[in-house]
């Protein structure tokens, strides 16, 4: 059974439709990255897991059983990307409160977590920075050891040293068996944690991609110093080259194609005096994905 697992998911606010035929399925144990610009669907499609919003078709089913479903509660930690607590309550007084709800969570565990992230729980959480209060969210979505985890954008303020310890957790979870569901809009964030990435455009799910095989695209961006003209619908129409740029005397793109092919495409137009490549990172190859779209 698979933590979470959608089809045809779909909803639309009035006209508009946030989210589209989303076919979806996260496996036990590993850590999947949901990514995005904001307003491409990504919290649309975390409220309907959580069974804040009903779809208007599809379904989806949370920890084998429908997103409404309260017995799944006790299952899930969240942390919301627009994360509110009660500003009179100190960090220590709010995991309590949360605790009980659990039905009770080991004080060492709380306690460890917060020295972890290095959390200030006797603060009240209004006096609290935003990476601050985040870091209360974390320790209430992790502290109960939840099968699954939903972080919707959960970096909110936290600084870098912060982020590697909150990268550990996530990953400890994935290695006990435990899944993370991961929104987020930055794919460094994503890269360095995730097993795949589920990559979503104006409401439609348009890839999920091992992260290691993105890496083994090699996608590099090249650039050709020319003499002559070669228009970039030109170039655009050889089987690899993504958004093309011309410049006086210089074409520049990216690249995850056939050398050779592009070279005979280029030297048969024009003048070739130069050429310049460097590997693209997985943030290039990432964009490709909307670039080739538009």
């Amino acid at each position: 059974m698979n933590p979470i697992e959608t089809a045809g998911l779909t909803k639309h606010y009035g006209e508009f439709p946030a989210l589209r035929d989303l076919d979806l399925e996260v496996r036990p144990g590993e850590v999947f990255g949901f990514l995005g610009p904001n307003g491409a669907g990504k919290s649309t499609t975390i409220r309907l897991l959580l069974g804040e919003l009903r779809p208007t078709n599809g379904s989806a089913s949370v920890l084998g059983a429908t997103p409404r479903d309260v017995a799944i509660r006790a299952r899930l930690g969240y942390v919301p990307a627009d994360l509110s607590l009660w500003p009179a309550m100190t960090g220590r007084q709010t995991l309590a409160f949360f605790a009980k709800l659990r039905g009770g969570v080991e004080a060492t565990r709380i306690s460890g977590l917060a020295e972890r992230l290095g959390a200030d729980l006797d603060k009240r959480v209004g006096e609290l920075s935003t990476g601050n209060r985040q870091k209360i969210g974390l320790i209430a979505a992790f502290m109960h050891r939840p099968d699954l985890l939903v972080l919707d954008e959960p970096n909110a303020g936290l600084d870098p040293l912060v982020q590697h310890e909150f990268w550990a957790m996530m990953r400890e979870a994935a290695d006990e068996g435990r899944t993370v569901f991961l929104s987020s809009h930055t794919l460094s964030e994503v890269e360095r944690v995730a097993d795949r990435v589920g990559i979503i455009r104006s409401g439609e799910l348009i890839a999920v991609e091992q992260v290691s095989e993105l890496r083994r695209r090699r996608m590099r961006h090249v650039e050709l110093e020319i003499d002559g003209d070669l228009p970039a619908a030109e170039l655009a129409a050889v089987d690899g080259v993504h958004d093309p740029t011309v410049l006086p005397g210089r074409v520049e793109f990216t690249f995850d194609g056939d050398m050779a092919q592009l070279l005979a495409h280029v030297t048969a137009r024009v003048a070739l005096r130069d050429i310049h490549t460097t590997e693209a990172d997985l943030e290039d190859i990432f964009l490709t994905y909307y670039q080739d779209a538009r």
